[in-house]
């Protein structure tokens, strides 16, 4: 896996958001395989154009998974626009989702079938008060693809065959946001 031409792979990120007195957490887990060097952006600073030693291509051939969960009370279509919302989350960090990516929501809470009555009542969040788990989702995305990156550790690649990809240097990183 290789994300903005460094080491990438498998991140996770979540957040807490309040609504109505309720405390809920949407989470986000990739499978970061995407991206060119140039692209990458870290809370808005361009760190893809200021550590370009070690770039792998010039041209984007990768694609990226996303899962996102929450225990959020959804309905189907609110399910379905959290999911849309994968795609910024993605591009928060530089890509400008050159690949639709698989994108699953699960919600933790559905009911199990063989444990309930035959009619189930659940509550739905009003749709006026949605925008915290939009924002958590991409925040919850942009924060896992970096987790992959910031994980990965220097690796010869496959395709391109015998090269190293680099994990990203953690102590230059910090440095840019110092």
């Amino acid at each position: 896996m290789i994300c903005h031409e460094f080491k990438g792979g498998t991140g996770a990120a979540s957040r807490q958001v309040s609504i109505g007195g309720n405390t809920f957490t949407v989470g986000a887990l990739v499978q970061a395989n995407h991206g060119i060097r140039p692209w990458l952006s870290i809370l808005g600073n361009p760190v893809g154009q200021i550590m370009t030693e070690g770039r792998l291509r010039e041209t984007e051939t990768g694609s990226i998974i996303v899962i996102v969960g929450t225990d959020a009370p959804l309905s189907g279509l609110s399910l379905h626009q959290t999911a849309k919302r994968a795609a910024i989350g993605i591009g928060r960090g530089g890509s400008p989702a050159e690949t639709t990516p698989a994108t699953s929501l699960w919600h933790f809470l559905l009911p199990m079938p063989q444990h309930n009555k035959a009619v189930v009542e659940r509550a739905v969040l009003n749709n006026e008060f949605i925008d915290p788990i939009y924002m958590a989702t991409v925040e919850s995305i942009e924060d896992a693809v970096v987790n992959a990156i910031v994980a990965g550790e220097d690796v010869e690649t496959v395709k391109p065959e015998g090269l190293i990809c680099r994990g990203i240097d953690l102590q230059e990183l910090v440095a840019l946001f110092r």
